[in-house]
């Protein structure tokens, strides 16, 4: 049954992804054209984003430029990683590895620039020492507000940032190992039976992920309002998307692959063409976020308000909101 259910498909729809030769001999004019843009919106990115390192390089000080640049990096390498994938088929796993391991440091320096904001470390426990933060928050606690409140000291400061950092290092340690695995066909991604290896090590890093992302909900989410002035939420909002396109979006395009949903189209096999497709829709989405971000983070920063400022701030705007209901 099955050798007659292969021999009424394209042969090509079985083989392994095209060798980068083979793919340019088959591009028309359209795909040409296609190609053309898809490689011309990574190289715009990235040189606006190298001369937004320079910029940054000279106007901002020390730590702060550091983590800028590898934060506002994010884009430009991802949609450079998707721009080799679609020229290099059979290299996508490794591309898609880079590219994640690249994401997993971006997490981390994000926590870090939240808590540089507010003047680092030390000027950070020295403002909450006396207050309490709330931990229900996602992604693991978000459906547990009857979580008690957690007590700001130098022990969760540490805790929070090793949540974030266990990721970056553990990720690039799971993917030289899942390439070397590869190797011997033990590591497949194609492979996602339950026997199989594959699946429990991209649950494992789907655990890791999940776990650095919550240090820097419980930080976002108790002082964005003192980051207004340093466009937090939009910053926020771009790293959670570049999370969302290149992990969730394309989970679900190699799910749908995998199950044959996603047609076959010579020279790719369903899974090939399906990969394919989500490398593409990654370098149109980090190329316009890349815009985006370049217009949050190149700029001068002015210092935050003191704790003192800001309390006198929240006063005013309280004996302002009493007189008010007063006179209605």
């Amino acid at each position: 049954m099955d050798e007659a259910f292969k021999s009424t498909i394209d042969p090509t729809c079985l083989q392994d992804p095209p060798l980068t030769m083979d793919l340019i001999k088959q591009l028309d004019v359209f795909r040409f054209c296609l190609y053309f843009m898809l490689t011309l919106m990574p190289c715009v990115s990235l040189l606006l984003y190298l001369e937004q390192c320079a910029f940054i390089y000279k106007k901002l000080p020390y730590p702060k430029k550091t983590t800028i640049i590898w934060i506002s990096g994010g884009a430009p390498v991802l949609g450079t990683m998707a721009c080799f994938g679609i020229w290099v088929p059979r290299a996508t796993m490794i591309t898609d590895m880079m590219s994640n391991c690249y994401y997993a440091v971006v997490v981390y320096k994000f926590l870090v620039l939240l808590i540089e904001e507010l003047g680092g470390a030390s000027d950070f426990l020295q403002r909450f020492s006396s207050k309490t933060f709330r931990i229900d928050t996602g992604p693991c606690c978000c459906c547990c507000p009857c979580i008690p409140r957690v007590q700001v000291t130098r022990q969760m400061l540490f805790l929070l940032k090793l949540g974030s950092l266990q990721n970056a290092i553990l990720r690039t340690v799971i993917s030289v190992l899942s390439l070397i695995l590869s190797t011997n066909g033990i590591f497949n991604p194609a492979d996602l039976k339950v026997t199989g290896a594959t699946l429990w090590i991209q649950l494992f890093m789907g655990v890791l992920t999940i776990i650095s992302l919550w240090p820097i909900g419980i930080v976002f989410m108790n002082i964005k309002s003192l980051l207004h002035s340093q466009k937090i939420i939009p910053k926020y909002a771009m790293y959670q998307l570049i999370f969302v396109l290149s992990q969730l979006q394309t989970s679900i395009i190699n799910i749908l692959a995998f199950n044959g949903i996603i047609a076959c189209a010579p020279p790719f096999s369903s899974r090939a063409r399906g990969s394919m497709l989500s490398q593409q829709l990654l370098i149109m989405e980090m190329f316009i976020i890349s815009l985006v971000t370049r217009s949050l983070y190149r700029r001068m920063y002015d210092p935050l308000p003191s704790e003192e400022q800001d309390n006198e701030q929240n006063e005013k705007e309280a004996l302002q909101t009493a007189l008010v209901e007063h006179d209605v």
